[in-house]
């Protein structure tokens, strides 16, 4: 997923991972669920305001904390991260159709092989549809990645997709209710995977299911040269 077990930037190949890392690690997957959790609070009443929150816990995650993507160096000149202001036009409450069976065993080095499967599609009107994808792994989870027109343009996304939810790490905008109710797809709240900032992080990329033909101007843009490492 976004976040490999083992934070690889931060040792040398070959060496296993060290207390430290393992629990960083936690502690990131930990403090981004109590991000997401006050953010479907406050969104019932003001999703802007929600974005907000969203935008400032994450920036405070890139600049402190030690399982940020962001190599030292890159977190001097950190400032905080593009995001387009909100814009409610790309809010959606949608219900997960049924499509095709799908399964993709996607190779992310530090995890293994990860098992994805697709439980549906949600359409986004005006945009397009979208699949949605379930892990088959241990804690199982909701997997929706995005890539749009403006991927891999300059000051556009982030060329290799973008990630709307990813719920074993916490990333959820909920839904209205437990019975298979509208899923929340915002994509104010989309954003750049951690492969974006080193390429040495693992990510599961958007596939052919989860393109957009149309431009998705809103979410995380794509990073800022000096915040990228160079391999």
């Amino acid at each position: 997923m976004s976040l490999p077990a083992i934070p690889t930037p931060r040792r040398p190949a070959g060496l296993p991972p060290s207390a430290s890392d393992v629990l960083a690690t936690t502690d990131w997957r930990r403090r981004t669920a109590e991000l997401y959790a006050e953010v479907r609070t406050v969104s019932l009443e003001d999703p802007a305001a929600a974005h907000a929150v969203w935008v400032a816990g994450r920036n405070q995650l890139f600049a402190d904390h030690p399982a940020s993507p962001l190599l030292p160096a890159a977190r001097g000149a950190f400032r905080g991260l593009t995001v387009a202001p909100y814009d409610p036009a790309y809010r959606f409450e949608v219900r997960v159709r049924s499509a095709s069976t799908q399964r993709l065993e996607v190779s992310t080095g530090t995890d293994g092989i990860v098992p994805f499967e697709r439980i549906g599609r949600v359409e986004l009107v005006g945009l397009g549809q979208l699949s949605v994808w379930a892990l088959r792994g241990y804690a199982g989870g909701v997997f929706l990645p995005v890539k749009d027109a403006l991927a891999g343009m300059p000051d556009g996304t982030y060329g290799g997709g973008r990630y709307l939810l990813d719920t074993i790490k916490g990333a959820d905008l909920g839904t209205r209710d437990t019975t298979g109710g509208p899923l929340v797809i915002d994509l104010n709240f989309a954003y750049n995977p951690s492969c974006a900032y080193d390429p040495a992080w693992a990510c599961p990329l958007a596939t052919r299911g989860n393109v957009l033909v149309t431009e998705v101007p809103v979410g995380e843009r794509v990073p800022e040269p000096h915040l990228v490492v160079d391999r």
